[in-house]
C-alpha cells in the first residue's frame, strides 16, 4: 500500500507554476488525497485544465492567476487566498523555467528571468507564506523544488545559469530552515531535488534533452511530495533527491 496523507484532508496546500508538468501532477495529487489545493500560474487555461473531472479526487482545487516573479501580484493573491480559502498549510514553491543560452556570449534578459523565476520568486513566496502560517500558529510546510543541479554541476550543454539558480535554492532551503529555527517556528522547509523529468520545460530543450538516457515522470516527483508531506511533526526531511534508474545526472 503506497503512502496516504492521512490527516492532511481538508488542509491547504498552495502550489506554484501550477499549470502543467511537475506542478500540475502535483495538484492532482494532492486533490486525490482529499487537500484544498490552490494553484497559481500565468497561464490560465492550463491551470484550470488541471482540475478536470477525476472521479478519485476528494479535495478542491482553487485556481488563482499569478505572476510570482512580481511581488505585487503576488502579495495580492496571498491576500486573496487568506480571505477567500483559509490558512495555508504547505506551500510547495514549484515555479521554473530554463532557457536555451550560455555563458560566453550568452543573453542577459534570459539570465535575469531565470533568477527572478526560480530564486527570487521563492523568497517573495515562502515570505507571503509564512505570514499566512504564523498568523494562525501553524506549523507548516515549506518544499523548494530544486534539482541535482543544485548540488552538482554537470556537462549538459546551454545549461548557463540554471545550475546557479538551483545551488542558491539548496542555500536558501537551509538559511531559512536556520531562521526558522532561531525564532522557535514549528514550520518545516525541504529542498526536493529531482533529477530530469519528463515535462514541456524540459521538451523545450533539444540540447539537454539530446543529452539524457532516462527521465522521471511528473508523478514520481508528486509521490515524493507525498512522502514528505506524510512526516510527523517532530521529523524534518532537509533534503530528498529522487533520480531515474541508470541516468548518469
Amino acid at each position: 500500500m503506497g503512502i496516504t496523507l492521512d490527516g492532511w484532508e481538508g488542509k491547504m496546500a498552495v502550489v506554484t507554476g501550477a499549470s502543467s508538468g511537475i506542478g500540475a501532477a502535483i495538484v492532482k495529487r494532492l486533490l486525490s488525497e482529499g487537500l484544498v489545493v490552490v494553484g497559481l500560474s500565468r497561464r490560465t487555461v492550463l491551470a484550470k485544465d488541471v482540475e478536470g473531472d477525476d472521479p478519485n479526487r476528494k479535495g478542491k482545487f482553487v485556481y488563482f492567476k499569478c505572476d510570482v516573479t512580481d511581488e505585487k501580484n503576488v502579495v495580492e493573491v496571498f491576500d486573496k487566498i487568506n480571505c477567500a480559502v483559509g490558512p495555508i498549510h504547505a506551500l510547495i514553491n514549484n515555479a521554473g523555467v530554463m532557457f536555451e543560452t550560455d555563458l560566453i556570449d550568452g543573453d542577459a534578459e534570459l539570465w535575469r528571468k531565470t533568477f527572478d523565476t526560480v530564486v527570487l520568486s521563492k523568497c517573495i513566496v515562502t515570505r507571503e507564506a509564512i505570514k499566512s502560517m504564523n498568523a494562525h500558529n501553524m506549523a507548516g510546510q515549506i518544499i523548494h523544488m530544486n534539482s541535482v543541479l543544485g548540488h552538482v554541476v554537470y556537462d549538459i550543454p546551454k545549461m548557463n545559469v540554471y545550475p546557479a539558480t538551483q545551488y542558491a535554492i539548496t542555500a536558501l532551503t537551509e538559511t531559512l530552515r536556520l531562521e526558522l529555527i532561531a525564532k522557535g517556528s514549528k514550520i518545516k522547509v525541504t529542498s526536493l531535488s529531482p533529477g530530469p523529468v519528463d515535462t514541456p520545460m524540459l521538451g523545450s530543450s533539444e540540447a539537454v534533452k539530446s543529452s539524457l538516457h532516462q527521465l522521471l515522470r511528473p508523478e514520481d516527483v508528486a509521490n515524493a511530495i507525498v512522502y514528505i508531506l506524510s512526516t510527523p511533526p517532530h521529523v524534518q526531511v532537509q533534503e530528498l533527491t529522487i533520480r531515474p534508474v541508470g541516468e548518469p545526472y
